[in-house]
């Protein structure tokens, strides 16, 4: 928790004594705070995107006096958190789930200047470096058309975020996707914030969903395990069926399916590197679960980097 301006600021998650509850974006590993906030702190599409995703009402964002938030770039609604601390002169910048390079579903990040920033973990390791996205894109746009040829392509990808890119690829190439009940809900606080994303649902009234699967289609679904729904797709229109998964994970783990594209919506460790380089800021604080391995990682290149959970002592 961050104590500034003689307020308690916690970040993506509830911690008691807080007087703001931050959440940088709508993924559900980010917004515990949410439920029980009364002083909640984050932008508009996230709220949306809360709301579809639980079906509850969530208080609108409100606007604190020395606090600014800033694009992310992670997905539609993420924000960092930036602040100018009134006692000491100094600024500080919690990024959340950030991403350096461009995205077709969300707003670039901003950076500005800061002495001292809190960085997200996720990929703490030297060695996980994801090819640029306009190459991984141009490589699902070219795997499904070869793939299209032979019959159906089924993807899997998280509901929220990568879907929505993953629609937003395939319809450069013409191409538009079946998607799954979630996805479908997602999709549609996307297009109200004025992404053109063109897809169809067996869910939603009006869709031309049926035209689309009389020959060979492409599914997006949110299910891990795509098994059951290959069997079934492959039965019901007696054509072979393709599978691939879209994470940046495919960079560490082998999935069952047939493809795999490390297509990430986050900052690897170079890009992390150059996000505090922009930022000129002398302090980094490393946060999330590998918030240790990344400090060490960062040590040994020099940066004064410590876990978050050593901010109050350090301080």
């Amino acid at each position: 928790m961050l104590t500034l301006n003689d307020t308690n600021i916690s970040l993506d998650r509830r911690e008691p004594g807080s007087d703001i509850d931050f959440v940088s974006h709508a993924h559900s590993d980010h917004t515990a705070a949410v439920r029980s906030s009364k002083m909640l702190l984050a932008s508009d599409q996230t709220i949306q995107l809360i709301e579809r995703a639980s079906g509850k009402q969530v208080a609108r964002p409100e606007t604190y006096k020395g606090v600014r938030l800033l694009e992310a770039g992670h997905m539609l609604g993420s924000r960092q958190l930036c602040v100018d601390d009134a006692s000491t002169g100094k600024r500080i910048i919690y990024t959340g789930d950030f991403q350096m390079e461009g995205s077709k579903t969300s707003r670039p990040i901003e950076i500005t200047q800061a002495d001292t920033v809190i960085l997200d973990s996720t990929y703490c390791e030297p060695w996980i470096e994801f090819e640029k996205k306009e190459d991984i894109e141009a490589q699902i746009r070219e795997w499904t058309q070869k793939e299209l040829d032979k019959g159906i392509v089924l993807f899997t990808a998280y509901a929220m975020g990568k879907a929505q890119e993953l629609i937003a690829i395939l319809n450069d190439a013409g191409i538009t996707p079946i998607v799954s009940k979630k996805i479908s809900r997602v999709c549609g606080i996307y297009t109200k914030n004025g992404i053109g994303l063109e897809y169809a649902s067996v869910y939603d009234e009006g869709s031309d969903y049926e035209s689309i699967m009389k020959g060979g289609f492409v599914g997006i679904t949110d299910a891990r395990n795509l098994a059951p729904l290959r069997a079934s797709l492959s039965e019901i229109h007696n054509r072979d069926v393709s599978t691939a998964v879209v994470t940046g994970w495919s960079k560490v783990f082998r999935f069952d399916t047939d493809m795999q594209f490390p297509f990430s919506d986050h900052a690897d460790f170079k890009h992390s590197l150059e996000y505090i380089n922009s930022t000129g800021a002398k302090n980094v604080y490393t946060y999330g679960p590998n918030s240790g391995r990344f400090a060490e990682n960062l040590q040994k290149l020099g940066y004064d980097a410590t876990p978050f959970s050593l901010y109050s002592a350090k301080r």
